[in-house]
């Protein structure tokens, strides 16, 4: 079925350099696994377009922060090495060489296969000399009316400074030559953000670029000078930021404010230019924007791929997947058609979804949307991490609070890049006269959490949800995550201590339930690898996480794997570990499911958890780095429904048996694919949602 047995051998080099992976090049190889998806021809050829947009965007955000962080501490001289050995300096010459090798790639296949096939039929990107004079005529129209007053030529000379230019920003680098002095002067035109990427073609089903369409349009710019050439580039900034250990509310509010104004001036730590842009125009930019020759990055196709995310269809078929309309869980259906609250639901019994297969607005939306305006809710508690642009959960809780139910919403300030979409709910939110707060001083709050407290005829009753993922509806629709409703008291007397603890003053409470992080997490995992260690050949642990880097709980998986414990990792994204080393790791198995829906929930398994053939599955907000470990809140609570836990194992089950697109990590640290089997995962999951949940008869779900 293509599938390839893991070579086993023994690493004879110095251990110290070999036990773990190095993280930043393990995050190349999960880019490298996304950009197949681009590769693969049994895609739909939109979705392959869609798979170079993602690796794009990823490569972006990895400059960013990776990036920037290891060249901060090259050019302070730090000389501390990564977990693996290595010196920041010497990760940023391989990381360059790495990334020159994949982008080759995916322009190869942007150029050679995904363009042309898009071009037969009839759709894709147009270049401005392939359109006809109608829209030639149409296009320089509304460029008159509705770019070139938004436009600013902004020229380099003594009279002018280089102008700044803002991250991940498109430009035109420009030299104009002024036909009577015959002087040659750099200009700089930023495409403007605000207008669309890919501009309609009037009357025609393809696009074009709107840089392309600027470039024409250069003499109106320019009037009486000659256009000598004219090229793209682009700037990455450092975008990593830290606010430290910040006080009062308002202070860290204030802190986080300044950051985003501060991100904008970050240190400039990639360049990428039109591969036909001439030297004296590169060193130009290089110079100004203090940068070596290995930060600038040459292109033969578009700048920034991940615009193509966003090209139509043209109404073609078949060149995209059929949508998937989520389902409603049955017990929730039928409580609909019967009109009873979700409450009533939750209260028969524990109730588990699983997003996208199942819809996140029909209910976790509806939950709290239902909270919002039940007469008998006293209040609300909710953890805000990263939520969608119009998010309705938001809006519900803000209408709870107009309405007098006390609302307190833990607004997480610093999560990277939603910072300031944050700050704006949270000001919303606050002048709704909700309860907002930030948090505890030097942690972000990532997990998943909401409390309902009702008043209900035989007294105060709290509901609660837990997940995997962000409240927010957007991602929802593609992010893979498990969530769970339940009135169990216990449970619900957990997340009241945990609320309590983030909002008030106290020591880390004892929970009966949840695990939570930074107190409690790393040694109650460290714990139960151990003591599955002690089951030798009968012990068995399962962990799916998006990332893997922990050395410490790395370490304890190496002296399980010693014991001869069964070990299953089901990673994502970037993984340290090494598989199937003789004398180190020889039970681990690692792999990797990437494809439609991106791998989002984190489910911790431990066959003897509680007690000799008594399995403990975890689920909750956290990964398996030191991060979430040791610097953010999170939350994991057990799965204890047995039907649950019978849904959760297929799952796993079936990750771990796919052989129709799954990566291996082989135990020379290289990611094999294995395909032509039967077996895959998330056409697996649909199968087990169907099983469970049926589809609405009236209305439409998201």
């Amino acid at each position: 079925m293509g599938s390839r047995s893991a070579r086993r051998y023994r690493i004879d080099t110095p251990v110290s350099l070999h036990r773990l992976l190095n993280r930043e090049y393990s995050w190349l190889d999960f880019n490298r696994r996304v950009l197949e998806l681009g590769l693969d021809p049994s895609q739909r050829l939109l979705e392959r377009v869609k798979f170079i947009a993602i690796f794009s965007s990823n490569l972006d955000e990895f400059f960013q922060v990776r990036v920037a962080a290891l060249s901060d501490q090259a050019a302070a001289q730090i000389s501390t090495r990564s977990p693996d050995g290595l010196g920041p300096q010497r990760q940023l010459d391989e990381i360059s060489l790495r990334v020159v090798r994949l982008v080759a790639e995916q322009e190869q296949l942007w150029l050679t296969e995904l363009q042309p096939q898009l071009q037969r039929l009839g759709i894709g990107l147009a270049k401005w000399t392939e359109l006809s004079d109608v829209s030639r005529t149409d296009l320089s129209e509304w460029f008159e009316h509705q770019v070139f007053p938004v436009l600013t030529p902004l020229a380099v000379d003594p009279a002018h400074p280089f102008p700044y230019i803002s991250s991940l920003s498109l430009n035109i680098a420009v030299l104009v030559n002024d036909p009577v002095t015959g002087e040659e002067r750099f200009a700089r035109v930023k495409v403007p953000a605000m207008l669309p990427r890919l501009v309609k073609i009037p009357a025609d089903h393809r696009v074009v670029l709107f840089e392309d369409i600027i470039s024409v349009h250069l003499p109106v710019l320019f009037p009486g000078m000659n256009i000598a050439g004219h090229w793209c580039f682009r700037v990455t900034r450092n975008a990593d930021s830290d606010q430290g250990d910040e006080g009062e509310a308002d202070d860290l509010l204030a802190a986080v404010e300044l950051e985003l104004r501060r991100r904008r001036f970050g240190r400039a730590v990639r360049l990428e230019i039109d591969r036909t842009m001439p030297n004296r125009v590169q060193e130009l930019l290089r110079n100004e924007l203090d940068l070596t020759p290995s930060d600038v990055f040459h292109h033969d196709a578009p700048l920034d791929l991940s615009a193509m995310f966003r090209l139509p269809d043209g109404g073609v078929p078949d060149v995209r997947d059929e949508p998937w309309k989520p389902l409603l869980p049955a017990r929730l259906a039928d409580a609909a058609e019967n009109d009873r609250d979700m409450f009533s639901v939750i209260s028969d019994g524990d109730l588990l979804v699983h997003h996208p297969y199942e819809s996140f607005a029909s209910t976790v939306g509806e939950f709290v949307r239902q909270a919002a305006e039940d007469p008998l809710t006293l209040s609300i508690k909710m953890t805000l991490y990263r939520t969608s642009g119009d998010s309705q959960i938001v809006k519900s809780l803000a209408a709870a609070a107009e309405r007098g139910v006390q609302v307190v919403a833990l607004v997480e300030l610093k999560a990277r890049f939603d910072e300031a979409a944050n700050i704006s709910w949270a000001r919303m939110l606050e002048r709704a006269g909700a309860h907002v707060v930030y948090g505890l001083v030097g942690l972000k709050t990532h997990a998943k959490c909401v409390l309902v407290v009702r008043q209900e005829a035989d007294g105060v009753r709290r509901y609660v949800h837990v997940g995997t993922g962000n409240y927010n509806a957007s991602t929802a629709r593609m992010y893979e995550d498990f969530g769970v409703f339940s009135a169990a008291p216990s449970l619900a007397d957990d997340l009241g201590q945990l609320f309590n603890h983030l909002t008030g003053y106290s020591r880390v409470p004892d929970y009966n339930q949840i695990v939570v992080a930074p107190e409690h997490l790393r040694p109650r995992l460290l714990e139960l690898i151990a003591a599955e260690g002690a089951f030798g050949a009968a012990g068995r642990i399962v962990l799916k996480s998006n990332s893997i880097t922990d050395p410490e709980l790395i370490e304890a998986l190496y002296a399980a794997s010693s014991k001869g414990v069964s070990i299953d990792l089901i990673v994502r994204g970037v993984c340290c570990l090494r598989a199937g080393v003789v004398g180190l790791s020889e039970t681990i198995r690692v792999r990797s499911i990437l494809g439609r829906n991106l791998e989002h929930s984190r489910i911790y398994t431990f066959a003897n958890g509680l007690g000799e053939d008594l399995p403990l599955v975890l689920l909750g907000s956290a990964d398996l780095m030191g991060r979430n470990l040791d610097r953010r809140v999170e939350v994991l609570m057990p799965i204890v429904a047995p039907a649950h836990l019978k849904r959760v194992q297929r799952v796993l089950d079936s990750y771990e048996l796919d052989d129709a697109g799954a990566w291996l990590l082989d135990v020379d640290g290289v990611w094999r694919r294995v395909t032509g089997g039967t077996v895959s995962a998330q056409r697996v999951c649909r199968d087990l949602a169907l099983a469970e949940a049926r589809r609405p008869s009236e209305r439409e779900l998201q």
